[in-house]
């Protein structure tokens, strides 16, 4: 087949614009929070923005992944996946209002002199977190972000024109582990400045990993919706089996698994340190109206997607499986507010901003992504393990 007969179908068209109306209209809403109450306004804005980060990030990630083991499970997903990473710039853009307006509703604990006097930062932190260091760095990681987006889809249209370039397929291999290396790095610098440091007499080594993990599900889950979406119509509606969907399915049990780990590890190493202010954070976040949004991350973002999950019917099914995948984006809101939102209050109770915000950046994310992803065919027709990769073979 050529790269005509995978063009993308209607739906795209009208999934970007049924996504832009909606989130249009819900920046409207969001403006008019903006401006009435900032203080309750950029906390969920910083909610919001980090899940959307996490829809582009984790599509990079999962990009590298997927040529650095050059496997069959994300041939059917690739061009989605770099359609996802394409929408960096407009998530740059989201940063925007943090960096100008927001940083003072978000971080006095320590740009407030105020606050500093009364509880005082280490000579280290004090060095640290600046305003013009924040802004450095945040440049630094959206660069690099934006260099590995740039070079992984140029030598993925590189492909699809030379399909014979075996130099090509090696440099997408080569790049693909020093990738993921950076991405990590500067995804866990990231979530120190942009997360961890609302809190800054609290600290976290594994903090940054639990923020990768999240991205690669959310990636995942929207990939899993995606594709059964497409495969409603041509030329997915052929090619899409049972198989591709049981190695996708299998893949976001894994990486719910590897958050869980990450998430019940740094409290294990903390709880068990018993060290006051280390420990702070998780008495905010265990007791009380928290406690209760702690088990519902508990229950319904580990326990009930993996024994889910561990059922290969449930992974076969393309009815199940997606409706698992869009609840586990709804989850991954749920637990930034729970990571996020005591730092601010100590009520557990959603603001109308938390349901208008996720909808305005996710709705206009959507729509673009849903306008790169018109933009190739929706199959790597250079990739030499395409028609491997599609056969019709069940096991």
């Amino acid at each position: 087949m050529t790269a005509q007969d995978y063009k993308a179908p209607e739906s795209v068209g009208r999934l970007q614009q049924s996504a832009l109306a909606i989130g249009g209209i819900a920046l409207i809403l969001a403006l008019f929070g903006a401006v009435r109450s900032p203080e309750l306004f950029y906390p969920s804005y910083l909610m919001s923005f980090m899940l959307i980060l996490g829809l582009a990030l984790g599509s990079l990630g999962l990009v590298m992944l997927l040529h650095l083991t050059s496997g069959h499970w994300g041939i059917i997903i690739r061009r989605p996946l770099e359609s996802a990473t394409r929408t960096l710039p407009l998530v740059a853009a989201f940063f925007l209002p943090i960096a100008f307006i927001g940083m003072k509703y978000l971080y006095g604990a320590w740009l407030d002199p105020e606050k500093v006097k009364k509880e005082p930062l280490s000579d280290f932190q004090r060095g640290y977190l600046t305003h013009n260091g924040y802004l450095t760095r945040a440049v630094i990681y959206f660069a690099i972000w934006l260099l590995l987006m740039f070079i992984f889809n140029r030598l993925s249209r590189q492909q699809d024109a030379d399909r014979e370039d075996r130099a090509l397929r090696r440099r997408l291999n080569m790049l693909a582990g020093p990738g993921i290396i950076v991405y990590v790095f500067a995804m866990s610098f990231a979530a120190i400045d942009w997360v961890m440091s609302l809190s800054p007499h609290w600290a976290s080594t594994i903090y940054g990993f639990l923020f990768v993990v999240g991205q690669l599900i959310s990636s995942m889950a929207l990939m899993i919706a995606v594709v059964v979406l497409l495969a409603r119509a041509e030329p997915l509606a052929g090619i899409l089996q049972k198989r591709h969907l049981h190695d996708l399915g299998k893949l976001l049990l894994a990486f719910v698994m590897l958050w869980a780990y990450f998430d019940f590890s740094q409290l294990l190493i903390i709880w068990s340190g018993n060290q006051p202010e280390e420990i702070s954070f998780y008495r905010t976040r265990l007791y009380g109206e928290w406690g209760v949004v702690a088990v519902i991350v508990l229950l319904f973002h580990f326990f009930v997607p993996f024994f889910l999950l561990l059922s290969q019917d449930v992974k076969r099914n393309a009815k199940l499986l997606p409706k698992i995948a869009v609840w586990l984006i709804f989850m991954r809101l749920v637990d930034l507010f729970w990571m996020t939102r005591p730092e601010f209050t100590s009520r557990a109770v959603p603001t109308w901003l938390d349901i208008v915000l996720p909808l305005a950046l996710g709705g206009l994310w959507l729509g673009f992504f849903a306008f790169n992803l018109k933009q190739l065919p929706l199959l790597p027709v250079g990739d030499p393990k395409l028609e491997e990769a599609i056969e019709h073979h069940e096991h």
